[in-house]
Protein backbone atom coordinates (compact mmCIF):
# COMPACT_ATOMS: atom_id res chain seq x y z
CA UNK A 1 0.00 0.00 0.00
CA UNK A 2 1.32 3.42 -0.96
CA UNK A 3 1.87 5.79 1.99
CA UNK A 4 1.13 9.42 1.07
CA UNK A 5 1.91 11.01 4.47
CA UNK A 6 3.51 9.92 7.72
CA UNK A 7 0.52 11.16 9.73
CA UNK A 8 -2.27 8.52 9.59
CA UNK A 9 -5.09 11.07 9.46
CA UNK A 10 -3.40 13.07 6.72
CA UNK A 11 -2.67 9.88 4.81
CA UNK A 12 -6.35 8.84 4.97
CA UNK A 13 -7.49 12.27 3.78
CA UNK A 14 -5.09 12.24 0.83
CA UNK A 15 -6.10 8.70 -0.09
CA UNK A 16 -9.78 9.70 -0.07
CA UNK A 17 -9.15 12.28 -2.81
CA UNK A 18 -6.42 10.76 -4.98
CA UNK A 19 -4.58 12.72 -7.67
CA UNK A 20 -3.70 11.01 -10.95
CA UNK A 21 -1.36 12.34 -13.65
CA UNK A 22 -2.69 11.90 -17.18
CA UNK A 23 -0.19 9.70 -19.04
CA UNK A 24 1.30 11.05 -22.29
CA UNK A 25 0.30 7.78 -23.97
CA UNK A 26 -1.92 4.86 -23.05
CA UNK A 27 -4.43 5.05 -20.22
CA UNK A 28 -4.43 5.61 -16.44
CA UNK A 29 -6.05 2.65 -14.61
CA UNK A 30 -6.72 4.79 -11.52
CA UNK A 31 -8.34 7.62 -13.46
CA UNK A 32 -10.35 5.18 -15.58
CA UNK A 33 -11.60 3.42 -12.43
CA UNK A 34 -12.93 6.69 -10.96
CA UNK A 35 -14.58 7.67 -14.23
CA UNK A 36 -16.30 4.29 -14.47
CA UNK A 37 -17.34 4.19 -10.79
CA UNK A 38 -20.86 4.50 -9.39
CA UNK A 39 -19.66 7.12 -6.91
CA UNK A 40 -16.18 8.55 -6.55
CA UNK A 41 -14.00 11.56 -7.11
CA UNK A 42 -10.38 12.50 -7.70
CA UNK A 43 -8.12 15.17 -9.11
CA UNK A 44 -6.41 14.67 -12.46
CA UNK A 45 -3.43 16.70 -13.64
CA UNK A 46 -2.43 17.05 -17.26
CA UNK A 47 -1.02 19.51 -19.74
CA UNK A 48 -4.50 21.11 -19.84
CA UNK A 49 -4.50 21.81 -16.10
CA UNK A 50 -5.93 20.24 -12.95
CA UNK A 51 -9.42 18.74 -13.24
CA UNK A 52 -11.94 17.63 -10.65
CA UNK A 53 -13.50 14.31 -11.64
CA UNK A 54 -16.78 13.47 -9.87
CA UNK A 55 -19.04 10.49 -10.31
CA UNK A 56 -22.41 10.02 -8.64
CA UNK A 57 -25.20 7.61 -9.58
CA UNK A 58 -26.89 10.57 -11.31
CA UNK A 59 -23.89 12.66 -12.48
CA UNK A 60 -20.71 12.50 -14.57
CA UNK A 61 -18.59 15.61 -14.08
CA UNK A 62 -15.11 16.46 -15.39
CA UNK A 63 -14.35 20.14 -14.72
CA UNK A 64 -11.10 22.14 -14.79
CA UNK A 65 -10.13 23.81 -11.53
CA UNK A 66 -7.01 25.53 -12.92
CA UNK A 67 -6.06 26.89 -16.34
CA UNK A 68 -3.46 24.99 -18.37
CA UNK A 69 -0.15 24.87 -16.50
CA UNK A 70 2.63 26.91 -18.12
CA UNK A 71 5.48 24.75 -16.78
CA UNK A 72 6.63 21.74 -18.76
CA UNK A 73 4.91 18.60 -17.51
CA UNK A 74 5.52 15.12 -18.91
CA UNK A 75 1.75 14.50 -18.90
CA UNK A 76 -0.95 14.04 -21.48
CA UNK A 77 -4.39 15.63 -21.74
CA UNK A 78 -7.02 15.01 -19.07
CA UNK A 79 -9.72 15.37 -21.72
CA UNK A 80 -12.67 17.61 -22.48
CA UNK A 81 -14.82 19.11 -19.69
CA UNK A 82 -18.20 17.43 -19.28
CA UNK A 83 -21.29 17.63 -17.07
CA UNK A 84 -23.73 14.86 -17.98
CA UNK A 85 -26.79 13.57 -16.16
CA UNK A 86 -26.62 9.80 -15.85
CA UNK A 87 -30.24 9.93 -14.69
CA UNK A 88 -31.41 11.76 -17.81
CA UNK A 89 -33.39 14.97 -18.00
CA UNK A 90 -35.90 15.73 -15.24
CA UNK A 91 -39.55 15.79 -16.34
CA UNK A 92 -40.72 19.39 -16.66
CA UNK A 93 -44.00 18.43 -14.94
CA UNK A 94 -42.12 17.99 -11.64
CA UNK A 95 -40.81 21.55 -11.79
CA UNK A 96 -44.30 22.86 -12.58
CA UNK A 97 -45.66 20.96 -9.56
CA UNK A 98 -43.02 22.54 -7.35
CA UNK A 99 -43.74 26.04 -8.69
CA UNK A 100 -47.44 25.54 -7.94
CA UNK A 101 -46.55 24.52 -4.37
CA UNK A 102 -44.28 27.54 -3.98
CA UNK A 103 -46.99 29.91 -5.22
CA UNK A 104 -49.45 28.40 -2.76
CA UNK A 105 -46.97 29.21 0.04
CA UNK A 106 -46.78 32.92 -0.84
CA UNK A 107 -45.86 35.29 0.65
CA UNK A 108 -43.55 32.89 2.48
CA UNK A 109 -40.54 31.12 1.03
CA UNK A 110 -40.74 27.35 0.41
CA UNK A 111 -38.47 24.41 -0.50
CA UNK A 112 -38.42 21.13 -2.40
CA UNK A 113 -35.98 18.45 -3.44
CA UNK A 114 -35.96 16.40 -6.63
CA UNK A 115 -34.63 12.92 -5.93
CA UNK A 116 -33.37 10.16 -8.20
CA UNK A 117 -34.20 6.54 -7.37
CA UNK A 118 -31.46 4.57 -9.11
CA UNK A 119 -33.21 1.21 -8.56
CA UNK A 120 -36.53 2.27 -10.09
CA UNK A 121 -34.86 4.83 -12.38
CA UNK A 122 -37.42 7.49 -11.63
CA UNK A 123 -37.55 10.99 -10.22
CA UNK A 124 -39.46 11.93 -7.05
CA UNK A 125 -40.34 15.17 -5.29
CA UNK A 126 -39.61 15.53 -1.59
CA UNK A 127 -41.14 18.49 0.23
CA UNK A 128 -38.93 18.74 3.29
CA UNK A 129 -39.63 19.51 6.89
CA UNK A 130 -39.60 23.29 7.30
CA UNK A 131 -38.59 24.71 10.67
CA UNK A 132 -39.24 28.35 9.77
CA UNK A 133 -40.74 30.08 6.75
CA UNK A 134 -41.32 33.81 6.33
CA UNK A 135 -41.26 36.14 3.29
CA UNK A 136 -37.50 36.61 3.78
CA UNK A 137 -36.25 33.59 5.74
CA UNK A 138 -36.43 29.82 5.29
CA UNK A 139 -34.98 27.00 7.38
CA UNK A 140 -35.56 23.49 6.05
CA UNK A 141 -33.98 20.08 6.41
CA UNK A 142 -32.25 17.92 3.82
CA UNK A 143 -33.99 14.53 3.69
CA UNK A 144 -32.31 11.43 5.09
CA UNK A 145 -32.42 8.97 2.20
CA UNK A 146 -31.86 5.25 1.68
CA UNK A 147 -28.75 4.28 -0.34
CA UNK A 148 -30.67 3.99 -3.62
CA UNK A 149 -32.07 7.55 -3.55
CA UNK A 150 -30.09 10.70 -4.19
CA UNK A 151 -30.67 14.45 -4.11
CA UNK A 152 -30.36 15.81 -7.64
CA UNK A 153 -31.94 19.26 -7.16
CA UNK A 154 -32.22 21.39 -4.03
CA UNK A 155 -34.81 24.08 -4.79
CA UNK A 156 -36.12 26.95 -2.70
CA UNK A 157 -38.13 30.06 -3.42
CA UNK A 158 -37.70 33.73 -2.64
CA UNK A 159 -41.43 34.40 -2.76
CA UNK A 160 -42.06 37.77 -4.38
CA UNK A 161 -38.34 38.64 -4.34
CA UNK A 162 -35.58 38.20 -6.89
CA UNK A 163 -33.88 34.86 -7.47
CA UNK A 164 -30.29 34.85 -6.20
CA UNK A 165 -27.93 32.83 -4.03
CA UNK A 166 -27.29 34.32 -0.60
CA UNK A 167 -24.25 33.94 1.64
CA UNK A 168 -26.30 31.44 3.66
CA UNK A 169 -26.92 29.44 0.47
CA UNK A 170 -23.18 29.49 -0.28
CA UNK A 171 -22.37 28.09 3.15
CA UNK A 172 -25.08 25.41 2.88
CA UNK A 173 -24.01 24.33 -0.61
CA UNK A 174 -20.24 24.32 -0.10
CA UNK A 175 -19.95 20.64 0.80
CA UNK A 176 -22.67 19.19 -1.44
CA UNK A 177 -22.86 17.69 -4.91
CA UNK A 178 -26.20 18.78 -6.36
CA UNK A 179 -28.02 21.16 -8.66
CA UNK A 180 -29.21 24.20 -6.70
CA UNK A 181 -32.11 26.33 -7.88
CA UNK A 182 -33.66 29.49 -6.49
CA UNK A 183 -37.03 30.60 -7.87
CA UNK A 184 -38.20 34.19 -7.42
CA UNK A 185 -40.84 36.64 -8.62
CA UNK A 186 -43.51 34.00 -8.05
CA UNK A 187 -46.28 36.55 -7.68
CA UNK A 188 -45.66 38.14 -11.09
CA UNK A 189 -48.01 37.38 -13.99
CA UNK A 190 -45.00 36.45 -16.16
CA UNK A 191 -42.85 33.36 -15.72
CA UNK A 192 -40.90 33.22 -12.45
CA UNK A 193 -37.22 34.12 -12.22
CA UNK A 194 -34.57 31.40 -11.82
CA UNK A 195 -31.01 31.28 -10.49
CA UNK A 196 -29.20 27.97 -10.96
CA UNK A 197 -25.81 26.36 -10.38
CA UNK A 198 -24.11 23.01 -10.06
CA UNK A 199 -22.40 22.49 -6.68
CA UNK A 200 -19.41 20.15 -6.64
CA UNK A 201 -16.08 20.03 -4.83
CA UNK A 202 -16.76 23.31 -3.05
CA UNK A 203 -17.25 25.06 -6.42
CA UNK A 204 -20.38 26.69 -7.81
CA UNK A 205 -20.51 26.03 -11.53
CA UNK A 206 -22.85 27.44 -14.17
CA UNK A 207 -25.17 24.83 -15.63
CA UNK A 208 -24.14 24.15 -19.24
CA UNK A 209 -27.78 23.43 -20.14
CA UNK A 210 -31.15 22.95 -18.49
CA UNK A 211 -31.63 19.74 -16.48
CA UNK A 212 -35.35 19.78 -17.34
CA UNK A 213 -37.05 18.29 -20.38
CA UNK A 214 -38.26 20.79 -22.94
CA UNK A 215 -36.11 23.70 -21.72
CA UNK A 216 -33.43 23.71 -24.39
CA UNK A 217 -30.45 25.48 -22.82
CA UNK A 218 -32.43 28.02 -20.83
CA UNK A 219 -31.87 26.98 -17.18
Amino acid sequence: MRILADDPTADALLAAVPCYPAPPSGRSPGLDAVRASRAGHCLAIGRDGVFLIVRRPWLELDVPVTPPIAAYLPYGSVGEPRADLRCGLIPRALLEQIIDRFRAALPNEAAAFILWDEDDRRFLIDFPRVDEATPSRLIYRTPILPPNRHVVCDIHSHGHGRAFFSATDDADDAHATKIALVIGRLGCPDDPEFASRLCAGGMFLPLPRSPFEGDGNDA
